[in-house]
C-alpha cells in the first residue's frame, strides 16, 4: 500500500474512532513527506473541525482549495464549516457545488436539505429557499434512476414533489436538467427562472439558467444571470469562470479575461481559470501572453494534458524537447483519463508534424482518433439519408416556385463548406473589409432549423415540414435570422456568419435570403478530410474521427454542393483554397464583386487586421498568405489508403500530380 495512503487511512479510522488529535498528528506526518497532498489536508480540516478550532479548519480548508480548486471534498468541507459558523447560504453554495462537480454523490443532497431546512426556518419569507427535507429519499430514488440510464422515471419523480411542493426550487432545477437532455431549453428556462424566483439566493439554479440562456443565444441574459452568481458566491472561483464563459460566448473577450483572472487571484491553481483565460488572450491576437498562461499552467497542473494540446493547438507553435519528454513521460501513466491520452496524442502528433516526422505524427493521430471515436455518436447512414431528404425537397421545382419571396436583407454572408478547408481565411480577408463584420460561427441557423418542428405536428423532421402548410413565410424566416443574430453586430452593413455546416442549409439560406451571399470554402479532398482527421475539435464534427467515415461525408458534402450549383446556379461562389494560395490577389477581387463590395487594399493585407478569431486557424490567418499547407496529405499517403478508397471517384477528377501515386 501506498505510504500516504496507509497515513491516510489511519487518520480517518482515528476520526471515526473519536480520537481526532490522533488524526492530526498522522495528518502533519504526511504532510511533511508531501506537504501538497490534498487529501491529508482535508483529513487535517476535518479533525480540526471536530476539535472546534475553526479558524484553524479555515485555513485548512481554504489551502486545500487553493491547490485543488475543483476538488469536491475541500468544498463540502467548506460547506461543514460554514455551517457550523451560521453562514447557512454559504454553505449551501458550497454543498451545490459539491453537486455539480459530483452529480453522482448520494450524500450531498441531504447536506442540502438540512441546510435549507435550517435556513427556512430561519425566514418569515417561506419562498427564499424551499425546504427539500421531506423529499430527500425521492430525490435520492431519481438519482438513481438517472445513474440508471432512466430519465424518464426520474421526471416523473420531480413532478410529484412539484404537485405537492409548487415552490421546490431544487426538483425545477432538477426538472430542467432533464428538459436540457431532451434539447427542450426553452422549458429549461422556464424552469429555472421559476425556480430563482422562488429562491432568489440558489446559487446552482443561477448557474444552471446562464448556461442554459447562453444555449438558447439570449447573451445578455445569460451574463446578466452569470452576475447574480456572482453577487451569491463572491468567494467561488466557479463563479467567475461561469461570467466568464459567458463573456466570452457573448464575444467580449476584453471582459471574459478580466473574469478568468479573477478567477485566479482566488484559486490560483485553477485549471479552466489558466484555460480560458489563454484562449481570449489568443483569440485577441496576444499569442505570447496566452503561451505563458499555458505554461504557467502545466507548472501549477503537471498532470494536466489539456495545456500542452491548447498550445499544439495554436498551429505556429513548437515545444521544446523536455516539454516533448514530458508529454511521453505523462502518456505512460496508467490512471490517465481518455481525454488527457487523447489531447496528449493529438499535441504529439501536431509536434512530430512540425518536426516533419511523419510516420510518428500519424502514429500519435491514430492513436489520438482511435481513443476518441469511442466516445463520439454519429451515424454516417442517417447522415446521408438526411442529405437525400433535402436534395429530394429541395429540387429546381420547389426552388422555383418559392423563388424571391423570402426576405430581402442583403447584409449576411454565410461561408460554408467543411472544417479546415480556408473558411477562416476567407473570413479574414472579407472581415478586413471597411463594411464587413466577422461575427464567427452562429449557431442561430441551426437553432432555427430545429424550431421549425414545432410548428407543425404532422411532420417533425426538416426538410420535409417545409412543404406542408403552417411554417412560417420565406419572408418571416429571412427576418428572424437577421433578427438573432443582430446581438452579434456592431453596426457594419455586412456580416459573416461562418458556421461551416451551414453547407447543408445552402437551398433554406437562398429561399429565405435571397440576396444573402453564400461562399463555399473548398479544398483538396485529401487535405481538407487530413486536416480534420489531425484537429481535436472541442465539440462537433464526429465524423472527423475515422478516415473512412470522413471520406464518406465528404463525398455526401460534394454531393449536395453540386446539387446547390444546379438548383441554384450562379447563387454559390466556389473559392478554392489552393487558387487563393496561388493567386490571392485575383480571387480577393473575385470574392469582393461576388459580393458586391468595392475593392479595399486591406483585403490582401489581411494578416494585420486586428479582430478577435476563435477558430483553431487564427494564428494562421495573422500570418501572410503561405503554401505549406498545400498537398500536405502527399507526405501521409501511405497511412491514408482507408481514405483514398473512400475519395476515388473524386481523386480521378484530378490532375495527375493532385492524386496519388496508386491512382496513377
Amino acid at each position: 500500500m501506498n505510504a500516504q495512503k496507509k497515513l491516510f487511512d489511519q487518520a480517518l479510522a482515528h476520526i471515526k474512532a473519536g480520537t481526532p488529535k490522533d488524526a492530526i498528528a498522522l495528518c502533519m506526518q504526511g504532510l511533511e513527506q508531501e506537504p501538497g497532498d490534498v487529501n491529508l489536508i482535508c483529513l487535517w480540516a476535518r479533525a480540526l473541525i471536530i476539535e472546534k478550532q475553526f479558524d484553524q479548519a479555515r485555513e485548512k480548508t481554504m489551502t486545500a482549495l487553493n491547490l485543488a480548486p475543483e476538488f469536491a471534498l475541500a468544498h463540502e468541507i467548506f460547506g461543514d464549516l460554514s455551517l457550523l459558523e451560521g453562514q447557512v447560504e454559504r454553505a449551501i453554495a458550497a454543498y451545490q457545488h459539491v453537486q455539480h462537480l459530483l452529480p453522482d454523490s448520494k450524500h450531498i443532497q441531504p447536506k442540502i436539505a438540512r441546510a435549507q431546512q435550517l435556513m427556512a426556518t430561519k425566514t418569515e419569507d417561506p419562498t427564499r429557499v424551499s425546504p427539500d427535507l421531506a423529499f430527500v429519499k425521492e430525490l435520492e430514488q431519481a438519482q438513481q434512476f438517472k445513474q440508471e440510464g432512466k430519465p424518464g422515471k426520474a421526471e416523473q419523480i420531480y413532478r410529484t414533489i412539484l404537485r405537492k411542493n409548487p415552490n421546490h426550487a431544487e426538483a425545477m432545477r432538477l426538472l430542467a436538467s432533464v428538459a436540457c437532455s431532451h434539447n427542450k431549453y426553452d422549458d429549461a428556462e422556464l424552469l429555472l427562472l421559476r425556480a430563482v424566483s422562488k429562491s432568489p439566493k440558489f446559487a446552482r439554479a443561477w448557474l444552471d439558467l446562464s448556461k442554459v440562456q447562453l444555449d438558447l443565444g439570449k447573451y445578455p441574459d445569460a451574463i446578466k444571470s452569470a452576475e447574480h452568481l456572482v453577487t451569491l458566491t463572491p468567494d467561488n472561483a466557479e463563479s467567475y469562470v461561469a461570467l466568464a464563459n459567458t463573456q466570452a460566448q457573448s464575444n467580449q473577450p476584453q471582459l471574459a479575461i478580466e473574469s478568468y483572472k479573477k478567477t485566479l487571484s482566488i484559486a490560483p491553481k485553477h485549471r479552466g481559470g489558466f484555460a480560458g483565460l489563454a484562449h481570449q488572450l489568443k483569440t485577441i491576437g496576444r499569442q505570447e501572453e496566452a503561451i505563458e498562461v499555458h505554461r504557467q499552467n502545466i507548472k501549477a497542473n503537471p498532470t494536466n494534458a489539456e495545456p500542452y494540446w491548447n498550445l499544439a493547438n495554436l498551429k505556429t507553435f513548437r515545444f521544446k524537447d523536455n516539454e516533448v519528454q514530458a508529454m511521453q513521460d505523462l502518456l505512460e501513466n496508467e490512471e490517465l483519463d481518455d481525454l488527457s491520452q487523447v489531447q496528449l496524442c493529438n499535441a504529439l502528433g501536431l509536434e512530430f508534424e512540425g518536426r516533419k516526422d511523419y510516420v510518428k505524427a500519424f502514429e500519435y493521430f491514430h492513436r489520438c482518433n482511435l481513443t476518441h471515436r469511442a466516445s463520439e455518436k454519429y451515424d454516417p447512414v442517417g447522415h446521408e439519408v438526411m442529405i437525400n431528404k433535402i436534395i429530394e425537397v429541395f429540387d429546381k421545382s420547389f426552388i422555383e416556385k418559392h423563388q424571391a419571396k423570402g426576405n430581402p436583407d442583403i447584409s449576411p454572408i454565410f461561408i460554408v463548406g467543411l472544417p479546415r478547408s480556408g473558411s477562416t481565411l476567407i473570413e479574414q480577408i472579407l472581415a478586413s473589409h471597411s463594411q464587413v463584420e466577422g461575427t464567427h460561427e452562429l449557431p442561430d441557423l441551426a437553432y432555427m432549423v430545429k424550431g421549425f418542428k414545432k410548428r407543425n405536428a404532422k411532420t417533425l423532421h426538416f426538410p420535409e415540414n417545409l412543404q406542408e402548410p403552417g411554417q412560417k413565410s420565406w419572408t418571416d424566416m429571412g427576418l428572424e435570422f437577421i433578427q438573432r443574430t443582430q446581438k452579434y453586430r456592431s453596426g457594419t452593413p455586412r456580416f459573416i456568419d461562418k458556421n461551416p455546416n451551414n453547407f447543408v442549409y445552402s437551398g433554406l439560406i437562398n429561399l429565405m435570403l435571397p440576396n444573402a451571399k453564400i461562399i463555399n470554402a473548398r479544398r483538396h479532398p485529401l487535405d481538407s478530410c487530413f486536416g480534420s482527421y489531425k484537429q481535436l475539435f472541442a465539440s462537433g464534427q464526429p465524423f472527423s474521427y475515422d478516415l473512412s467515415e470522413l471520406g464518406e461525408y465528404y463525398l455526401q458534402y460534394w454531393r449536395i454542393m453540386e446539387h446547390w450549383q444546379q438548383v441554384l446556379p450562379g447563387k454559390v461562389l466556389d473559392v478554392d483554397y489552393e487558387h487563393v494560395v496561388a493567386d490571392l490577389d485575383s480571387q480577393v477581387r473575385r470574392i469582393l464583386d461576388y459580393c458586391g463590395l468595392p475593392f479595399e487594399e486591406a483585403c490582401l493585407n489581411f494578416h494585420q487586421t486586428n479582430r478577435a478569431v476563435k477558430t483553431a486557424s487564427s494564428e494562421q490567418v495573422r500570418r501572410p498568405i503561405y503554401s505549406s499547407s498545400v498537398n500536405l496529405w502527399k507526405n501521409y499517403e501511405q497511412d491514408l489508403e482507408e481514405l483514398i478508397d473512400v475519395l476515388e471517384p473524386l481523386l480521378l477528377e484530378k490532375d495527375p500530380e493532385d492524386r496519388p501515386a496508386s491512382l496513377n
